[in-house]
């Protein structure tokens, strides 16, 4: 491809990627437990389709998203300043820069929080499984994944929210 057809940067400082403009996708009473969370779809900068990418942000008191599980997805994090709490449904611990966690698809519930009274920074990487679905072990929430790439959330009953 010549490099006047291209649209899409081969290279880019992250943190000058633009934050998402909606800190979350959950609806609410679970919306606002995210607004101490950022995230920088750095995936996105390049077109990436088969996996996300995000550089994210927790402020003191953040979360990084409810406890939960996805049925299809790998997801992996790395740690690169300040020090979160992995919350799962086996335990948990702390994590400091430099180390990493990894989530097999239909394996423990995991979320990152922060703890601390300074900023958490993280990689976070996921792939994006066709018919995936979010379980939370302890919120009265569910998730699938649409075709056309949104997530939709129902209650545990399946009535919408």
């Amino acid at each position: 491809m010549s490099a006047e057809k291209r649209e899409l940067p081969l290279a880019v400082e992250a943190a000058a990627v633009p934050p998402r403009t909606k800190p979350s996708n959950y609806p609410e009473p679970f919306y606002s437990r995210m607004l101490k969370r950022e995230k920088r779809a750095l995936g996105d900068q390049f077109g990436l389709k088969n996996f996300g990418v995000n550089l994210t942000r927790l402020r003191p008191g953040g979360e990084s998203a409810l406890l939960h599980r996805h049925s299809k997805q790998d997801e992996f994090v790395y740690i690169i300043e300040g020090q979160p709490t992995l919350i799962t449904d086996v335990g948990e611990i702390e994590l400091t820069p430099g180390m990493c966690a990894g989530f097999p698809a239909a394996g423990v519930a995991h979320q990152l929080v922060n703890r601390t009274d300074r900023d958490v920074v993280y990689l976070e990487i996921g792939d994006r499984s066709p018919g995936d679905t979010g379980t939370y072990p302890a919120d009265d929430i569910e998730a699938r994944l649409g075709a056309d790439g949104r997530w939709l959330f129902t209650r545990k009953d399946g009535t919408p929210y």
